[in-house]
């Protein structure tokens, strides 16, 4: 079985995954915001052990109170691109996972700690 930090790669901080982070604007109590966080995957992991890896990460030295669940994960794989590289006229990038974790109303992690 892999470790968590094999599963999850890293967060993909963007400007649309940093508004899903912060949950609908226009609900103004805090403790009914969904909040959705999106990281980079290993390609080959699949959502029970995502959702396994970002738990045991995010819930490492809190209390039991304090504790984060997940509540669903969606993935989607993309094809790497062609890209020149060097003098060499066609080359590619790798492919990758992005998953999308949401978690449960009124829970919220800290996605920049690793970076």
């Amino acid at each position: 079985m892999k470790s968590a930090y094999e599963i999850i790669i890293r967060p993909h901080i963007t400007e649309k995954s940093m508004n899903a982070s912060y949950g609908d604007q226009r609900i103004q109590d805090e403790s009914q915001l969904v909040r959705k966080y999106t990281f980079i995957v290993a390609p080959d992991a699949n959502k029970i052990e995502i959702k396994r890896a970002v738990e045991e990460i995010y819930n490492a030295g809190r209390k039991p109170d304090e504790r984060i669940t997940v509540t669903s994960v969606r993935t989607i794989r993309l094809p790497g691109k062609k890209r020149r590289v060097g003098r060499f006229p066609e080359g590619r990038t790798s492919d990758w996972k992005k998953a999308i974790v949401t978690l449960k109303a009124g829970q919220t992690i800290t996605v920049f700690e690793g970076l």
